[in-house]
C-alpha cells in the first residue's frame, strides 16, 4: 500500500520560526542576501543555516507556485 504524503511537512520542518531572518538581521542584511550568501559559500556556515537557506529556497519557490495559479 503506497505511504500517504505528509501535507504538514512544513510545521514540521520549520523548528524555530524566524531563526533565519534572525540570523540575517544580526549581520544586517535581508534573508535573501543571506540565503545567496550560503549558496555561494556553503563552506563558511555551519549545517543548520545551510539547511535554513535550502528550506527558505524551497519555500519561496513554492509560494511563488501558489501565487501564479
Amino acid at each position: 500500500m503506497a505511504e500517504k504524503k505528509d501535507k504538514k511537512w512544513i510545521q514540521k520542518a520549520v523548528k524555530n520560526p524566524g531563526s533565519f531572518t534572525a540570523k540575517a538581521k544580526k549581520r544586517g542584511i535581508s534573508s535573501a542576501q543571506l540565503q545567496r550568501n550560503v549558496e555561494e559559500n556553503p563552506n563558511k556556515y555551519d549545517e543548520k543555516t545551510r539547511k535554513q537557506a535550502n528550506l527558505r529556497e524551497t519555500l519561496v519557490r513554492l509560494n511563488k507556485k501558489k501565487k501564479s495559479s
